[in-house]
Parts: structure tokens; C-alpha cells; sequence
């Protein structure tokens, strides 16, 4: 005599339970990942390693430790800055200029000129000095 079962394991494979696992494993390493990116270590910029920079900017932005601003070395006030370096950019192909800034100058006035940048959409490059061996 030939018994059924009624109560048989379903061996179909539950995709969105994988689904799940997966993006509750995504989440974790995205958040994992942002707290990784911190940096504890003191550092002495700008120095680097680059011997010949291959940067033909006409346009140079120097900022003294005081917070002084000078577009190709004349000084500029912090408030006339976007306008004089859009000035300078205006009819460039690939508008880009140079930011030179002191090692110890304040962080939030590099962060002012390369905002600048980011809101007119010009290619930035930062001056360094080559590191003594």
C-alpha cells in the first residue's frame, strides 16, 4: 500500500528573501565604508612628488595664510574673487586654473576657491612643492 504525504518541503529557492540578505549586506558595507574614510593622521601639505606638473593654467589663485586672495598676483578682495576669476576664464576652451595656497592657510579658504570652481564648472589644479628626499 502506497502512503501520500501531505506535508512536503517546497524545494523552490525564494528569490526575494536573497534579495534581503543582499541589500541589508550593501547597506551595512556603505555605512561601514563612510566611517572608514576618517583620517586621524596629521599631515604637512602641500608637499609632493611630481617633478614636472603638466599644468598650462594662465591663471593663478594664491591665498596667504592671512586670508589674502591674489588673482596672477594682484591682490583681490574675497568678495570680488568669482567675478575676477570668471573674468579671466571667459572665451578658454577648458577653462582651468591653479589654486596656490599656503601650508598654512586656512582650509575653508581653499574650500572658497574651489567652490568657485565646482559653481562655474572650471578644472582646478593644486600647487605643490616637491618633497626634499
Amino acid at each position: 500500500m502506497k502512503i501520500k504525504r501531505r506535508n512536503k518541503a517546497n524545494p523552490d529557492f525564494s528569490l526575494a528573501a536573497m534579495v534581503d540578505v543582499i541589500l541589508l549586506l550593501l547597506i551595512f558595507f556603505m555605512v561601514t565604508s563612510a566611517a572608514s574614510n576618517i583620517s586621524a593622521v596629521n599631515v604637512n601639505l602641500p608637499k609632493g612628488t611630481v617633478d614636472n606638473p603638466n599644468i598650462p593654467d594662465e591663471v593663478v589663485v594664491s591665498i596667504q595664510p592671512d586670508g589674502r586672495f591674489y588673482v596672477n598676483d594682484v591682490p583681490t578682495p574675497k568678495e570680488s574673487l568669482e567675478s575676477s576669476i570668471f573674468q579671466k576664464m571667459q572665451g578658454k576652451k577648458n577653462p582651468s586654473f591653479t589654486i596656490r595656497a599656503d601650508e598654512n592657510t586656512l582650509h575653508k579658504d581653499v574650500v572658497f576657491v574651489m567652490e568657485i570652481a565646482e559653481k562655474n564648472h572650471f578644472n582646478i589644479a593644486i600647487a605643490t612643492t616637491k618633497e626634499p628626499k
